[in-house]
């Protein structure tokens, strides 16, 4: 029915007034009153939470439960709020009617949330050292010193011939020095095998031999039947086992700048400064309170423009301990259930958990100087989201989305989640099996246009299960990974193996990797291992299509057993190739592999990747591609010209014999820069002469994958000579002008 409305002509004010009430009249439309504006301060006392008198995070969350009708805003005002436990928010404190609880830092302010415990009251020892009492229920696990993490004190490795470990303990108390340290029973081995962690404190000394805090160490070890597949040979005592990475928190250890150690019977930790430091002056913080803000079973809520610091992550200094399974999750308890599908694993614990939640959105956020994770989404959060966050410093994984029950119940499925748009660098810091971005049996999960740099195991990881009856068929499905940046993953130095840049688990119908930009992924390791797409344990049905992948230290594509079917790689660009995909109905096409110089349209999709984009390191001519090899000897098949396929998992071989060389003629001379060296799978490869025309180079130790050799030659041969008398064994060598 249309009706005319009359404006009698008045004063502009009382018309204009008139006519718009008249409208809102004609149409039935109610006007909705402007949102409600709550402050808090670090300080506030006040009541009313107005920008005069603001009031804690608590009051303004009561206050904002008693509003109907229109959204509400919490403005944080500038400033450190202090938590002793975490700000929660519940079902009540949810956005009603459609509308939305906003939680966001007041204009101009940067409102930082933190877990964090002052340690005060330095004083000098004679040993250059600085010490200082910690109050009563603090327990020192990481130390910030003016927002730098300090080291907990650590020794050297111990080879697995002296640090023998058993399901019961390990030996090399003795050789160690341990049976004469002051507190053995303050300190923890660390120990890495392939791709698990694990941190287990000394609980005993008896002469040559250690015992270890339980269930730590029998979670550690093989022979519970809770640690995973029934294959599975990554336990500490192990045929892997290789020995202990380090021991850490011992004075007896304490002898680098930048090193600290927790006396737990003295309550002291005990510092040895940096060049510079003023620990009279120095801010030293240490992680004290684990969670600072939990929502659960809230929906329609904003938390934007919040930082988050120095959240703790207590297990690992209980009895507990840190019995790493994979990418940040930990085997717990005394007992279980018998389970090799993951189900019962324990996350770390998070500065921010999101519980059952349904359109709750984290974005703008900053993480930073955290004892254990960041984020964490679980327990059937659905369509909500983290973005354009900043993740730095964290000692395990940034984000973890979902959970590792393969069919939960509807109501705990996570759906339709998003992870975009953030930038994750130097997570894993302290557990260096955990991942930047996790995800268990999620479904329309969409992680896109991340950024992630510096991390030390796989930097994205979706699906679980390995292949157990249990998580055959599962709720995963539909999920996007797409325009993520991925830069210097699967760091060597921190020995993790078995990953890969972006990583995945489980039968994953209408999930898509594309777009994506990974560079450097396990670049210089020891052995042929490190993926930059790991399609891993009855990975199936998944398409991976248009992403550049370069600089890999093992496949640019590979899944790992043939149950693992019907996936597709198609149009990627990558400057190595990689053997065929197994399982039934895989199929690889139209992918430009063996690369030395990178198309346009590659250069295109990598610049487009990540949170900002950015820089893309272009591949270097390859001047060995169209020479001449030729070795000493051949053993088998393994012909010289595999080292010349751009094929890095295909190898020459010679005899084991006096002078053995491999060379490659590149046709005329040429101007040399660099040398790439792959060495072979078993590698081989070791003290050798690099030899060109004007000069050799002399190479110690073992090959890398590569080893990179800068020259200034000009030359038309390269050779490579052994030292002595074993086999030269090459995966790839690459002359670069």
């Amino acid at each position: 029915m249309n009706r005319t409305v009359n404006v009698v002509r008045g004063t502009a004010a009382a018309a204009t007034a008139a006519f718009l009430a008249a409208l809102l009249a004609a149409s039935g439309a109610h006007a909705a009153p402007g949102a409600r504006s709550l402050y808090v301060s670090p300080d506030g006392r006040g009541s009313s939470c107005t920008a005069a008198r603001p009031c804690t995070p608590e009051a303004a969350r009561d206050l904002a439960r008693t509003e109907t009708g229109r959204d509400v805003r919490v403005l944080l005002k500038d400033g450190t709020y202090k938590r002793d436990e975490p700000l929660r928010l519940g079902a009540a404190d949810s956005g009603k009617d459609g509308r939305t609880i906003t939680w966001t830092a007041a204009p101009g302010a940067h409102p930082v949330l933190s877990g964090g415990q002052d340690i005060t009251g330095w004083h000098r020892n004679a040993d250059g050292t600085w010490s200082a009492g910690v109050p009563a229920g603090v327990t020192p696990r990481q130390l910030f010193v003016d927002g730098r993490r300090a080291t907990r004190a650590r020794g050297g490795a111990c080879a697995a011939s002296t640090c023998d470990a058993t399901a019961t303990g390990m030996t090399g108390a003795t050789a160690t020095g341990i049976d004469h340290w002051q507190r053995p029973t303050d300190a923890e081995a660390v120990i890495r095998v392939r791709w698990r962690n694990y941190h287990c404190r000394i609980a005993g000394v008896s002469g040559d031999t250690m015992t270890f805090v339980q269930p730590c160490w029998t979670n550690s070890a093989g022979g519970t039947d809770r640690t995973g597949p029934a294959w599975d040979s990554t336990a500490v005592d192990s045929t892997r086992y290789s020995g202990v990475a380090f021991f850490e928190n011992a004075p007896e250890l304490l002898d680098q700048p930048g090193e600290f150690v927790w006396d737990s019977k003295g309550r002291t930790v005990t510092y040895l400064p940096r060049k510079g430091e003023n620990m009279r002056r120095a801010q030293t913080v240490t992680p004290h309170t684990e969670q600072l803000l939990v929502v659960d079973g809230a929906h329609d809520v904003t938390v934007s423009g919040i930082g988050f610091a120095y959240a703790a992550y207590r297990q690992p200094g209980t009895d507990e301990g840190y019995a790493g399974m994979q990418a940040g999750l930990t085997l717990t308890g005394a007992t279980g259930p018998v389970d090799h599908a993951g189900r019962y694993y324990t996350k770390p614990s998070a500065a921010v958990t999101v519980r059952g939640g349904r359109r709750v959105s984290i974005e703008s956020s900053r993480f930073s100087h955290l004892g254990g994770a960041g984020a964490i989404l679980e327990a059937g959060t659905k369509d909500s989201s983290l973005t354009r966050s900043a993740f730095t410093d964290l000692s395990s994984g940034a984000v973890y989305v979902g959970d590792t029950e393969p069919v939960p119940d509807a109501s705990l499925a996570g759906e339709r989640n998003t992870v975009a748009y953030n930038t994750i660098t130097r997570s894993g810091v302290e557990y260096t099996d955990s991942v930047g971005i996790w995800a268990g049996y999620e479904a329309g999960l969409s992680v896109d246009h991340n950024s992630l740099d510096h991390l030390p195991y796989s930097a994205i990881s979706v699906g679980w299960g390995w292949n157990q009856p249990e998580a055959q068929k599962s709720v995963l499905r539909d999920n996007k990974v797409t325009g993520n940046r991925i830069t210097d993953v699967m760091e060597v130095a921190q020995q993790q193996h078995d990953g890969g840049a972006i990583y995945t688990q489980g039968a994953q119908p209408g999930t898509v990797l594309s777009g994506n930009y990974i560079n450097r992924s396990a670049y210089g390791n020891t052995e042929r291992d490190g993926n930059g797409v790991y399609l891993d344990e009855q990975s199936s049905h998944i398409t991976v299509e248009r992403n550049v992948i370069t600089r890999i230290g093992y496949k640019w594509v590979s899944n790992w057993a043939d149950y693992g079917i019907q996936n597709t790689a198609r149009g990627n660009w990558t400057d190595t190739a990689a053997p065929a995909l197994g399982g039934s109905g895989s199929v690889m096409t139209d992918n430009l592999t063996g690369l030395d110089r990178l198309p346009a349209e590659a250069l295109a999709v990598a610049a487009r990747a990540g949170a900002r984009g950015g820089p893309v390191e272009q591949l270097r001519t390859d001047l060995a591609r169209t020479g001449t090899a030729a070795q000493s000897s051949t053993e088998g098949t393994a012909t010289a010209a595999r080292a010349l396929d751009a094929d890095t998992n295909t190898d020459t071989r010679t005899l084991s014999e006096a002078g053995a060389w491999w060379q490659v003629d590149l046709g005329a001379v040429r101007h040399v820069r660099q040398i790439e060296i792959w060495n072979d799978a078993s590698s081989a490869t070791a003290d050798f002469d690099i030899v060109t025309d004007d000069g050799t180079v002399h190479i110690s130790g073992k090959a890398l994958r590569p080893t990179l050799v800068n020259l200034d030659s000009r030359t038309r041969t390269v050779k490579i000579v052994s030292s002595g008398t074993g086999r030269v064994a090459l995966a790839q060598v690459l002359v670069h002008p």
